[in-house]
């Protein structure tokens, strides 16, 4: 358990946000706190940040700032001492002939239409489901960082090969990868791409000799965010200290 340092930028900001509707809680009220300004926030001083409980949504940095409610919490996978479960390796083998690239962070049509589709299916009424081309290029491809973006299609022995499957935002730290958003085609039967997706991340940083994947924030009351506790061991931040998820 390590204690995460004070924030050293003096340069820049902290405002927290208007109360809104909570994505994950219903009948809960969610405020955040923004760091600003964002021009400052270069890769080094990104990286201390999400080690200190922050994330991004486009060229914005912020974390959970909530009167009265501490749900969220930010979490990592310990990726050296992960081991895997018995339907987590099950969905390596089942996707392994999945054709993977990275690349940079670039608009191409067919990720908008795989984004929407899986907005409509995902989070139907979440506000995202209507998300317009700007909206998704302001969310995912707006970076100041070290951001890749990772396509899977389906590999030269499917039927489908080449088809787009998945899509997924990652960013490259100090200390690990940050696993920022992941669309998927929700309309393939018996398969398990956003599991495959955080198995695949978890290699990735284990062949970068980096420690940590951050999987952003962990809710145990929300079915959508529950699932990461099942990736262990998993760090979440408490008071300012990275202890084992119990």
């Amino acid at each position: 358990m390590s204690k995460v340092k004070e924030l050293p930028f003096t340069t820049l900001q902290f405002y927290a946000t208007a109360a809104y509707e909570c994505s994950y809680l219903p009948h809960h009220q969610a405020r955040s706190q923004v760091a600003t300004p964002t021009h400052l926030i270069h890769a080094d001083i990104y990286g201390e940040l999400v080690a200190s409980g922050f994330r991004r949504s486009g060229l914005y940095t912020y974390r959970p700032y909530c009167d009265g409610c501490k749900s969220c919490t930010a979490s990592r996978v310990l990726v050296d001492q992960f081991q895997a479960k018995r339907y987590q390796q099950r969905s390596l083998k089942k996707h392994q002939n999945l054709e993977v690239t990275i690349g940079h962070l670039g608009y191409f049509e067919e990720h908008y239409q795989l984004y929407v589709n899986y907005q409509k299916h995902r989070h139907a009424g979440g506000g995202m489901d209507s998300d317009d081309q700007e909206q998704y290029k302001q969310f995912l491809l707006q970076s100041k960082v070290n951001s890749r973006l990772i396509e899977f299609r389906e590999g030269p022995d499917s039927p489908e090969a080449g088809k787009l499957r998945m899509v997924s935002i990652i960013d490259i730290i100090q200390d690990g990868l940050s696993s920022v958003y992941t669309f998927f085609d929700t309309t393939v039967k018996n398969v398990s791409y956003g599991t495959y997706c955080i198995m695949w991340q978890i290699q990735q940083a284990q062949k970068l000799n980096l420690p940590y994947l951050y999987l952003g924030y962990y809710i145990k009351e929300s079915p959508k965010m529950s699932y990461k506790a099942q990736f262990e061991p998993l760090e979440i931040l408490v008071d300012g200290h990275w202890q084992i998820n119990a």
